[in-house]
């Protein structure tokens, strides 16, 4: 599983939603499972880099041979400045490029919403061999959708089942869905959005509509609650990772990852010619 002994309990186990959780209860500045301090933390994902990426070009390499099989899909949400965007670029950034599917779901669009909430999720799910990343996902749909009233509560009442055999079916084709909540408190947020106004390198970050989704943070954080309870399943489990300290958190994606292509265990593919005479073609060339 985990793959460095700073961590006592591997992070699929220590941030697994179980039934009774309350995510009310979480310290969002605890490392649970994790020893190690920040120093420690930055060392092991330093260290992570190479088995991970590895993993990844194997599965990549299958991809390109066809004989892959098997897929992960990292699916991220959370509230904003939670640190999606620097799991995307210190985790998943350290792979390669070319095997990475990254799909980022905003508002829909008027054909998106002719069709059902999943339609356009569908047709983003990773192909064989490649790992796909939900920079937010097809859970907006019962979060803010939820918040904001965007649709009759029955609807949104049908979505979780939805989901749920949404993701079986995924489960069936060979995909390893890895879903992670980044969770950060409001204090947190608050600091981290002023930080984007005090620096022009991050006025581009910063959203306006960030300040008015606060006013309804109470709202949000039950429909996580309610997401999370309806959603996590043995075969798609809700992995709530605590992200005030970020560090932590990509320390915590970069183990979930490496704990989904290990159960995958991708090889390198076998050469389909004879390589002696191969040699020797090019040592004539």
């Amino acid at each position: 599983m985990s793959s460095h002994s700073t961590w006592s309990t591997p992070a699929f186990d220590a941030l697994r939603v179980e039934p009774g959780f309350r995510l009310a209860d979480v310290d969002t500045r605890s490392t649970p499972g994790y020893d190690g301090d920040k120093e420690q933390g930055k060392a092991d994902l330093e260290a992570g880099v190479e088995p991970l990426a590895d993993l990844q070009e194997r599965l990549f390499a299958e991809s390109v041979a066809g004989t892959a099989t098997g897929s992960v899909l990292l699916v991220l949400q959370a509230m904003d400045t939670a640190g999606k965007g620097g799991i995307v670029k210190h985790v998943v950034g350290a792979v390669d490029p070319q095997g990475v599917e990254l799909a980022s779901f905003k508002k829909p669009t008027a054909e998106e919403l002719s069709h059902d909430f999943l339609w356009r999720i569908r047709k983003r799910l990773p192909d064989a061999g490649r790992l796909g990343v939900f920079d937010r996902s097809h859970y907006e749909d019962v979060l803010i959708g939820r918040v904001r009233q965007l649709a009759p509560a029955e609807e949104i009442e049908r979505r979780y089942g939805a989901i749920v055999a949404f993701e079986a079916e995924a489960a069936e084709l060979g995909i390893r869905v890895v879903k992670v909540m980044l969770h950060i408190s409001k204090d947190e947020q608050r600091e981290r959005l002023a930080d984007r106004l005090d620096r022009p390198d991050k006025h581009w970050k910063y959203n306006p509509s960030d300040v008015d989704e606060r006013a309804l943070w109470d709202e949000y954080m039950d429909a996580y609650q309610v997401a999370l309870e309806r959603t996590s399943t043995p075969i798609a489990p809700w992995h709530v990772v605590p992200a005030d300290r970020k560090w932590y958190a990509r320390l915590a994606v970069q183990q979930l990852l490496l704990d989904a292509l290990t159960d995958i265990d991708p090889q390198w593919p076998a050469a389909d010619y004879d390589i002696a005479t191969e040699k020797q073609r090019l040592a004539e060339s």
